[in-house]
């Protein structure tokens, strides 16, 4: 199927991807839009991982006051340059991650920084719980490995849907934006503020 201009456009728009990327990526998927955007995502993770490992030390804090002043957000995401740092995708990553960890609250960037002993005591309630249930002995660890996916999920901002878009994670999210930019992009650290709250 021939590749019109038109088609490259309307994947552009909805892609933000490049010229010659979307070419491809029609040729690939015979025309096919969704086909297209879905070729653009893999590819796109795939160069995000190979970005992943480089240095970001440019990058901002960016503050978010919610809901009449009662709850507040201070969050640090790193890029590799001042350029990036400054741009507009960039900068509205940074918002909408800080809009998420308002309206959300997780506890953690990712399941890295839980510490042990949380982990440890959240591990024993759960393989407990699988036991009191009773369930088989050799499928407990099964059990408790996927009852701590989930914990991830509620409780580490990486793992969580992205509150704009329930398909896809904050960690997926990041990964488009590394691909977009050209840069590994880290979320460092968040504090979240709630009035009333310790």
């Amino acid at each position: 199927m021939a590749v019109t201009a038109e088609m490259v456009r309307d994947l552009r728009d909805k892609s933000g991807a490049g010229i010659m990327d979307c070419k491809e990526a029609l040729r690939e998927s015979n025309g096919d839009l969704e086909g297209a955007i879905d070729y653009l995502r893999k590819k796109g993770l795939s160069k995000a991982a190979k970005k992943a490992g480089r240095e970001a030390s440019e990058g901002v804090v960016s503050s978010y006051i919610h809901a009449g002043g009662k709850i507040g957000v201070l969050l640090e995401v790193n890029c590799e340059t001042d350029f990036v740092a400054r741009n507009e995708v960039f900068q509205g990553l940074v918002k909408d991650v800080a809009m998420h960890i308002a309206a959300v609250n997780p506890g953690y960037v990712s399941p890295e920084d839980v510490p042990a002993a949380e982990l440890d005591r959240e591990r024993a309630i759960l393989t407990e719980q699988a036991k009191e249930s009773g369930k088989p002995e050799a499928v407990i660890p099964k059990i408790v490995e996927g009852r701590l996916a989930k914990f991830y999920e509620e409780r580490c901002l990486l793992k969580q849907k992205f509150v704009k878009d329930q398909d896809v994670t904050i960690e997926d999210l990041i990964k488009a934006k590394i691909s977009e930019l050209g840069e590994n992009l880290v979320i460092r650290r968040f504090v979240r503020y709630q009035l009333g709250e310790n």
